[in-house]
């Protein structure tokens, strides 16, 4: 047996040489040294494959019971095992980071998304140096280590080109490769990528077959063989993290025409015949109760008979994006399996960082930010009809109805983000390791959460929790491994206390019983009324009798009500999670949520070439007068493309040359597109172009009267009767001199959105001083600066 010489709790591990001889003269034959040995684990340490889907349910997978196809993950189980009890925190950002740390949501700072960040420690999206992630310690300890696909962990005040990139996963994150994209959601057909910190753009164009699981799948499945072929004795630790299934369902047309007519019954059918399913493979208790639709979720019966072909095909269309990434998922361990490490190769499919996304209105949407912008209303019944043939194509930004979502999660109560119930936050997950689980095809339903995973990687590669990482002092994983049921079934549980909150719906776990309380309805996310927290109405399930707690105990034993709710006020100090908010709407503006902005005052100066700029990163135009100024070169023959533009073809606004002409549009939610444009070109040589928007003010969302100028002269007009109030993408960007991404204009393509004049400046300005529509160029860095 070999020894491991190294003291791994303190990483990295120092460096003692031993003492020795030193001769003058390296040929003197007692010169000798100890040959150099790379950092390796434990003898023994297994590859680990962690693969994260985005927005499943618990009852969408086929593999526990579910309606679409995921062939490969029921592979993976036959020679594995299923968890049937395995835990998250209801919203993306937050499982993640907790996933990656073994600690809980709140301690990491990640208590919701990072776009709606505050300045408390628990929702602040700080991870602290006190709680490495389990990359870090990996790598540390001699794993190579990969990320691709989404990360969502990056605060968004450190999301620009500039940084600082500690949080990316391949700086501070302890990934030595990342190919991916920074934020919460992307666009399958035209995504924003990076490769490591540098923005690059995908390899092929939609036309030309590109979607991002499968280039996700490319790159991860091209490193692994790489990285075998060279270190073949070093194992690896690869995160596999697709966008998918995460709104927009993207998805090749072939995969959605497989179920063609199969959801014609609705989803109250859907979610009896899911439930007959669970029970029948066993994944659920043949005493389990299917609990009944709630009062705010419309029954299919209820629905428009003519809204019923679009409900269709928003689940047609979700069911054949999640089997198109369960193939390429396949792709990814079949190149593992080909290349014999599949036995000694830890593997979790976790399938859902969350239960299924209610977040599409209970129409569904053409494009989902419309809901987000409280301008769902724009969607009409007639409008979804016109659009239905595109959902899942380039040409939309598509989601799923409520009722889908409901029951996607069967048979569990409610969905993504209501953190108190099983439908928020409990995902089938798979582990599959062939030299460590002597029981393939089993089944285990010992209470398990997603801070569990990487206590049970380090024990199961033979290394101890780190004490110390970079010189600093780490606070213990708040997970337990999950290593002790691998190979008995009937072990009695460890982890048997788990508190669960988010955007104040809240619960707790406690030695089979849970007691919740559903405080906000995902799907209504701009208006509406909550309750005062004091006012929410708990519930209390006895789970070891109640597996999908279905039957409310709380009139009948009020006294255990009480003490785990007090209980849950214990956890919410110990971790962070006090104080209570429910914000939404407020927590999207960072003045008010309390945390750091990257752009202060009412203006921002901008130069040629800078690009991939984040919504946070740029002065907010929206619901407010803004001006955009540009000093441009214009050659002898004329100038074409993009000065300046902001989102993209979903959402957005464009100032730029077509044809010579000055021209601004601003895009509408990809709905109603307002276009002006100046009367004569702009002339040859040096200018400034301008644009002035004049708000109508009253409001959010309103309009506003555009005027465009050459040099302070007024060369046209036009109006704007809408706009957007909140946001116009998750992941689109500002571009200056190009735009990446889709187009905000149909003018142009972003391939020939170059310009070809030349850019000296941009300045974009919403604190309203006249400048007699031109800005003096001695003046224009002095005034810049001073309103940053």
């Amino acid at each position: 047996m070999t020894v491991d010489r190294h003291a791994r709790t303190m990483l990295p591990i120092p460096d003692r040489p031993a003492p020795g001889l030193t001769t003058y003269d390296a040929k003197n034959p007692d010169t000798s040294y100890p040959p150099i040995t790379p950092l390796m684990p434990p003898a023994g340490a297994p590859n680990v494959i962690i693969i994260l889907v985005d927005d499943v349910g618990f009852g969408a997978s086929s593999a526990f019971g579910g309606p679409c196809r995921t062939p490969n993950a029921e592979k993976l189980a036959a020679g594995g095992l299923k968890f049937n009890r395995f835990h998250t925190t209801a919203l993306c950002a937050p499982t993640r980071q907790a996933m990656l740390t073994g600690r809980n949501h709140h301690s990491v700072g990640m208590g919701s998304i990072t776009e709606t960040a505050t300045s408390a420690p628990g929702m602040n999206s700080m991870r602290p140096n006190t709680k490495a992630p389990l990359a870090m310690t990996l790598k540390l300890n001699g794993y190579s280590t990969a990320q691709f696909g989404k990360c969502h962990e990056v605060p968004v005040w450190q999301s620009s080109p500039m940084g600082p990139f500690d949080a990316w996963p391949s700086a501070g994150g302890g990934f030595e490769t990342f190919y991916g994209f920074i934020g919460g959601e992307n666009n399958q057909w035209e995504p924003a990528l990076y490769d490591g910190t540098t923005p690059v753009e995908p390899p092929a164009t939609p036309e030309e077959g590109y979607h991002l699981t499968e280039d996700l799948a490319d790159h991860a499945i091209s490193w692994i063989r790489t990285q075998k072929a060279l270190m073949p004795e070093k194992p690896f630790f690869v995160y596999f993290a697709p966008g998918a299934t995460h709104a927009p369902h993207h998805v090749p047309a072939e995969w959605p025409e497989k179920y063609k007519g199969q959801f014609a019954g609705g989803w109250d059918a859907q979610r009896v015949s899911t439930f007959e399913r669970q029970k029948a493979m066993g994944v659920i208790p043949a005493d389990a109760e299917l609990t009944p639709r709630n009062a705010e979720v419309p029954g299919w019966d209820d629905m428009p008979d003519e809204m019923k072909p679009v409900l269709e095909r928003e689940m047609e269309v979700y069911a054949g994006f999640l089997e198109h990434t369960d193939h390429h998922i396949g792709r990814v361990i079949d190149a593992v399996e080909d290349l014999g490490i599949l036995d000694n190769t830890i593997i979790y499919y976790i399938i859902g960082d969350n239960g299924a996304s209610a977040e599409g209105t209970l129409n569904g949407a053409f494009n989902e930010m419309a809901n987000f912008n409280g301008m769902a209303a724009l969607e009409t019944p007639e409008f979804m009809r016109s659009k239905m043939d595109e959902f899942g194509s380039p040409l939309s930004y598509n989601h799923y109805a409520v009722g889908w979502a409901w029951a996607m999660d069967s048979p569990f109560q409610w969905t993504k983000q209501v953190a108190s119930h099983w439908g928020g936050t409990r995902n089938g997950t798979i582990v599959h390791w062939p030299a460590g689980i002597s029981e393939p095809g089993g089944q285990r339903s010992q209470f398990t959460h997603c801070i569990d995973v990487a206590p049970t990687i380090l024990e199961a590669a033979g290394l101890p929790e780190p004490t110390m990482v970079n010189g600093v002092q780490q606070s213990p994983m708040e997970g337990t491994s999950m290593l002790y049921a691998f190979n008995e079934a009937d072990a009695a549980e460890r982890h048997d206390l788990q508190y669960f909150e988010m955007f104040g719906n809240r619960g707790i776990y406690y030695k089979g019983w849970s007691a919740v309380t559903k405080h906000r309805t995902p799907w209504i996310i701009v208006g509406g009324t909550v309750p005062a927290f004091d006012d929410d109405v708990w519930e209390l399930y006895d789970g070891s009798v109640d597996f999908s707690q279905a039957r409310d105990l709380a009139a009948e034993q009020p006294d255990r009500l009480h003490e785990l709710q007090r209980l849950w006020l214990i956890e919410a100090v110990k971790y962070n999670v006090l104080p209570l908010d429910d914000r939404t709407g407020e927590r999207l503006n960072p003045d008010l949520a309390g945390r750091p902005t990257l752009i202060h005052g009412t203006s921002q100066l901008l130069f040629a070439g800078m690009g991939r700029l984040s919504e946070s990163s740029v002065v907010s135009i929206k619901n407010k007068s803004f001006s955009v100024t540009a000093d441009v070169d214009v050659p002898a023959d004329g100038a074409h493309g993009v000065i300046i533009a902001q989102g993209g073809r979903f959402g957005g606004w464009s100032l730029y040359v077509d044809e010579g002409v000055l021209k601004f549009v601003y895009n509408v939610l990809g709905i109603h597109l307002f276009t002006t444009t100046a009367t004569s070109a702009v002339p040859e040589g040096r200018h400034q172009v301008r644009m002035e928007f004049a708000y109508d003010g009253g409001g959010l969302a309103k309009g506003g009267d555009v005027t465009l100028y050459y040099d302070g002269a007024p060369v046209g007009s036009g109006r704007v009767e809408l706009t957007q109030p909140m946001i116009f993408s998750a992941d689109e960007t500002t571009d200056v001199g190009y735009e990446s991404g889709t187009p905000v204009s149909p003018d142009y393509t972003p391939q020939g959105s170059r310009f070809t004049g030349k850019i000296q400046w941009v300045q974009i300005d919403t604190g309203g001083d006249d400048h007699d529509h031109f800005i003096d160029p001695d003046e224009r860095m002095r005034v810049a600066m001073a309103r940053q």
